[in-house]
């Protein structure tokens, strides 16, 4: 089967049953996408299916459609130039850092939904577990990288 993974494709041959989490990290070697829960309830294993938000724990092969497009946080910015991941590094987010791959992705969809999002709005979008606590960290990180994103559209559309 073929997958497009971070904009390149890739072959890969498994049982249909098998997780994407396994494909991506076994296979393809993508290891920042972590193992967590294996419920889809930790949020460790977060990626964009066409540009959706899922858990790649309760994900499957079979479920996976020819043309799909699968983001890990390896593509989300190689430079890591991403302004979500730019406040991450800005505001010293990660403790232990194992959930933070997951973190990052979740609160890059919840921009593309909510650009600018609300205390409220992040809370009830922000479902990863972070075992350290760093929850106030994380939600001043997305602030700021939506801050940060608001600017770069408003210099766009006077550029």
């Amino acid at each position: 089967m073929k997958l497009r993974v971070n904009g390149r494709i890739f072959d890969v041959a498994a049982d249909p049953a098998t997780p994407l989490l396994w494909i991506l990290r076994e296979q393809l070697g993508l290891t920042g996408t972590k193992y967590g829960c294996d419920s889809g309830q930790c949020g460790a294993c977060s990626i964009h299916l066409n540009g959706n938000l899922v858990r790649a724990c309760q994900v499957t092969l079979a479920t996976i459609k020819p043309g799909d497009r699968i983001a890990t946080i390896e593509g989300l910015s190689p430079s890591v130039a991403h302004p979500v991941q730019k406040a991450w590094d800005a505001l010293n987010v990660p403790q232990c850092g194992y959930c933070q791959s997951g973190q990052i992705m979740a609160a890059v969809a919840l921009l593309k939904q909510s650009p600018e999002p609300t205390d409220a709005d992040i809370d009830a979008f922000m479902t990863n577990v972070c075992r350290c606590g760093t929850y106030g960290r994380i939600r001043a990180a997305i602030k700021q990288a939506a801050a940060e994103i608001a600017s770069r559209n408003t210099r766009s559309k006077r550029g």
